[in-house]
């Protein structure tokens, strides 16, 4: 078995949904050239994705709202109501069903080459589009990547038992809404409380249902919660869950938007926390799977400062590579040449979430709670004590 693989293609940065829109491609192609600047991107670490069918696609999409996305695609302009498609959020632009679709099969092939002995770990960094609908787009994702990847292993595989981790700061509701009713696939998303942000789900009380019930796992945490508060309920809700359950893979979604200097999010977390999920998920992988991992990219809109330092780093721990914590100079001088100012210049040095100690206190009593009707919700299913 051959080491981690980064799953990209150029052409994936054409996922550009317009001038001022937060999804910027820059936050890929400035990533990139950090990998490639810490010496990452050797011979056979990169393997270039294909498209998604319309058969996979249909796993998780209606033939409808596919026929609608390559409508939009030629068309680029108007409203398709209904669809999601032309809004602020997911705007339309020339090409889009292509790109997105290369977007899921990039995530498609991530989890196929581990599951097929290829890869131990495996990253598609521009996948991680988790809030596309059935038959809609939502919150920046035409198509649903994680969910169609595992379809597409279920499909080969039916008996395949998959943990979805998602710690994006928002919820991954599109997923947990394709595997609702399954028992094979786990689902557990680590998020800023609906009640704040978009998409205003992902409480404890949504547990699945049917043969699923328990299936779904939502830890909402509280605004302004710190690394601490995400240490907690990684230790007493995800580790649980899921030694209980027994995956036989794990698909992480690994957004960069719970950082405390995110634009669109109001969370805690700093880069050195963000390291400590990565490895507790790597850990929970060995421990439970034999080590694979698919990983996927996500949210994160702080495309200087953050979402490449984040990822470039998730990449090396991926191949087992200790990076040098002083970033490259080559990188600096090309941020410097495209964004106009200076990037950091070391890899994890991040000052902590400046937080009142009373607010601290409570955000942190607020995020036990959280944790307690979580258990109180889910645990019992898997015949565990809450």
């Amino acid at each position: 078995m051959e080491r981690a693989a980064l799953i990209y293609h150029p052409e994936l940065a054409a996922y550009d949904l317009g001038a001022g829109h937060p999804l910027n491609p820059l936050r890929l192609t400035l990533t990139i050239e950090l990998m490639k600047a810490y010496g990452l991107l050797a011979d056979g670490v990169v393997l270039e994705p294909r498209m998604a069918t319309e058969k996979e696609l249909l796993l998780i999409h209606s033939a409808g709202y596919i026929e609608a996305v390559h409508e939009a695609s030629d068309w680029a302009a108007g409203l398709h109501p209904g669809t999601g498609l032309g809004t602020e959020d997911n705007p339309i632009y020339p090409g889009m069903h292509d790109v997105a679709a290369l977007t899921c099969g990039s995530s498609i092939m991530a989890l196929e080459e581990v599951l097929a002995g290829r890869r131990k770990r495996t990253f598609a960094i521009a996948g991680g589009m988790h809030h596309a609908h059935h038959s809609r787009a939502a919150g920046f994702s035409v198509y649903n990547d994680p969910a169609v990847a595992i379809a597409v292993a279920k499909q080969t595989r039916p008996d395949l038992k998959v943990l979805y981790i998602d710690i994006d700061a928002h919820h991954g509701d599109g997923v947990q809404e394709a595997f609702l009713s399954s028992p094979e696939v786990m689902t557990v998303s680590m998020h800023e409380s609906g009640v704040a942000v978009f998409p205003g789900t992902g409480f404890p009380s949504e547990t699945g249902y049917g043969a699923g019930e328990g299936f779904s796992v939502n830890v909402p945490l509280p605004p302004f919660a710190t690394d601490a508060c995400f240490r907690e309920a990684f230790e007493r809700v995800v580790v649980p869950v899921a030694r209980a359950f027994a995956p036989d893979v794990i698909v992480a979604q690994l957004g960069a938007d719970a950082h405390h200097a995110d634009p669109q999010t109001d969370l805690g977390l700093t880069l050195p926390g963000y390291r400590q999920l990565v490895n507790d998920i790597i850990d929970l992988a060995e421990e439970l799977c034999e080590g694979q991992l698919a990983a996927l990219g996500g949210g994160g809109y702080h495309i200087v400062e953050v979402v490449p330092l984040a990822w470039t780093w998730v990449l090396g721990r991926l191949l087992d590579v200790e990076l040098c914590e002083n970033v490259p100079q080559s990188w600096r001088d090309h941020v410097c040449s495209v964004v106009g100012h200076e990037p950091p210049r070391n890899l994890g040095s991040d000052d902590r979430f400046e937080s009142p100690p009373e607010r601290e206190a409570n955000v942190l009593k607020l995020t036990e709670a959280v944790i307690a009707q979580v258990r109180q919700a889910v645990f019992p299913h898997h015949g565990l004590t809450p």
